[in-house]
């Protein structure tokens, strides 16, 4: 019986992680993430992975099964299930924060926690969860014992030797699957251009004290609200310096406590405040931690930076830790978000400038390892802009994988009989954009149209003809937003030539050719006066 993994996501971009595994004709999906929009996609709000292939077979998808809980993972479940709502399995941890999410939309979703270590069948699928350290408790790579042999998916995954929770990447559990013979592997690639090894994140606990314990007014700390491991750290820093600490950030308040609920994280219930009161002791007792790290407009660390946060004034004294790396795209907001809190006046501790942060995905060295470990037959990397796939790729040929291949969004796999192919796009996997509260669909043009509007402005023209006679009776007027200064000559230049061209209109009126022809001089006229090409608008209003 044959097996084909499709790729919806996740291979070419950071996010949108999204796999689909079929057995038999049924389905299951590994995660359902999504990612946040690029500078680009003007009004655009998340990106979902296209669901089209899957709800074209929506009674053939059987169940969700997801690795860990980050947005990139599970973030686009709502929207799914939405549609078709199927029993989602994972840690208690991820199946915790996934609920948050669901919950906000509305949905009764069937949220099934499972332990690691245990085999769980669901329809025809067998699958087990495998423990991996990564920058969230509770990450865990997912196999499937499938008629084609077992299908390995790493989740994102380090190989720690000291994590925070002490739960390392279970390397002996991967090494039995691997011995009773892996058939693919689906491999965490972000970081396989990084030679070595990536640092443990508990060598921050020292670097983060120093900071803290240096500091003589307020401290201000943003991480992602779902890395719990680094928050623990920030938060440990802070009381050992003693300190009282506020949160701050809609995630950041649902998350904490999530966490605490399962005994993940853990912090002295006097040593918590509500941010109202926090903000009323001296500098020097305070610490808040909060939500920003990627300089999203709205976030709790750019409302400061903009000096238009409700509570919170950064200014001459305060201390700012930013304990994350931006994602891929978020270079520039996380740079501004940066120089505003500069501007106020702040010390700013970051990524580039200190040793504040750690990757929760493995180098060279340690994708080696996993490799080593479980010595797989065939070979995918996931998770990864397409350099990083191409240098997984490499790495996986040069550890002698005999069957290596180079996957992107829309790819399927097909394991029958002992032979692995490709098939190149096999499977829709075109951005879905959310913008609002609305899907918008995978319409490209849209996109364009609003790039298009940004960069030339609109030219809005408004003209009224007589019904009887056909005569021009008022107009053309000619009004614009982003086009110019001020274009008073070049519409001048355009009023004539509509009136020099159209001086009067053919009976019965046909609306629509008037429209064409105006939008075609005012086109011609603005062109070649100021090279810019704004959208043109043409509104005929027959009197």
């Amino acid at each position: 019986m044959s097996v084909r993994i499709s790729f919806l996501g996740g291979l070419g971009d950071i996010g949108r992680n999204c796999a689909s595994l079929e057995v038999g004709g049924r389905l299951a999906l590994i995660d359902c993430g999504l990612m946040f929009p690029e500078d680009h996609m003007l009004g655009v709000d998340l990106v979902l992975p296209d669901f089209a292939s899957v709800l074209a077979r929506r009674d053939d998808l059987e169940c969700v099964v997801l690795t860990h809980g980050h947005e990139d993972h599970i973030g686009a479940l709502p929207y799914l299930l939405a549609e078709v709502n199927v029993p989602v399995y994972g840690t208690a941890l991820a199946v915790a924060l996934a609920s948050h999410r669901i919950e906000e939309a509305g949905i009764d979703a069937d949220l099934r926690p499972i332990a690691t270590g245990r085999w769980t069948e669901h329809g025809p699928f067998k699958f087990m969860m495998v423990p991996v350290s990564h920058s969230i408790p509770q990450g865990a790579g997912v196999a499937f014992d499938t008629p084609e042999g077992i299908v390995v998916h790493s989740g994102d995954f380090k190989l720690d030797p000291t994590p925070i929770d002490g739960v390392p990447t279970d390397l002996p559990e991967f090494a039995v699957l691997g011995r009773r013979g892996v058939r693919l592997l689906l491999s965490d690639s972000t970081n396989a251009e990084v030679p070595g090894f990536v640092a443990s994140e508990s060598s921050l606990a020292q670097p983060l004290y120093e900071i803290v314990v240096e500091t003589k007014g307020r401290l201000i700390a943003a991480c992602f609200a779902s890395h719990i491991h680094r928050v623990q750290q920030i938060v440990d820093a802070a009381v050992d310096a003693g300190r009282y600490v506020a949160f701050m950030g809609r995630t950041m308040l649902r998350n904490v406590p999530t966490a605490e609920e399962l005994g993940l994280f853990s912090v002295p219930e006097d040593r918590v405040l509500p941010l109202e009161e926090l903000l009323r002791l001296p500098p020097g007792d305070a610490a808040i931690v909060c939500t920003g790290s990627q300089g999203e407009p709205f976030a709790a660390m750019s409302m400061m930076a903009a000096g238009q946060h409700r509570w919170v004034q950064v200014g001459e004294g305060d201390t700012v830790l930013i304990s994350a790396r931006p994602i891929p795209g978020n270079e520039t907001k996380v740079s501004r978000v940066i120089n505003g809190l500069l501007r106020r006046g702040a010390r700013v501790f970051h990524g580039n400038n200190a040793n504040v942060h750690v990757s929760g995905h493995g180098a060279r060295e340690e994708l080696k390892t996993f490799i080593n470990v479980i010595r797989p037959q065939g070979f995918v990397g996931v998770h990864g802009e397409y350099r990083h796939l191409v240098a997984h790729a490499d790495l996986a040929r040069e550890m002698k994988v005999p069957d290596v291949m180079l996957c992107e969004d829309g790819d399927a796999v097909v394991l029958d009989g002992g032979r692995a192919w490709r098939e190149e796009d096999a499977v829709a996997a075109a951005y879905v954009f959310v913008d609002g509260l609305e899907v918008a669909g995978s319409v490209q043009g849209v996109i364009r149209d609003r790039q298009h509007l940004a960069e030339d402005g609109v030219v809005v023209v408004t003209m009224a003809v007589d019904g009887h006679t056909g005569e021009i009776v008022q107009g053309p007027d000619l009004e614009s937003h982003g086009f110019m200064d001020d274009p008073r000559d070049v519409f001048a230049s355009a009023q004539r030539a509509i009136r020099e061209e159209i001086p009067a209109v053919e009976l019965p009126i046909d609306a629509a050719n008037v429209r064409r022809r105006v939008k075609g001089i005012v086109n011609r006229i603005t062109r070649s006066e100021t090279g810019r090409k704004a959208v043109v608008l043409v509104i005929v209003l027959e009197v």
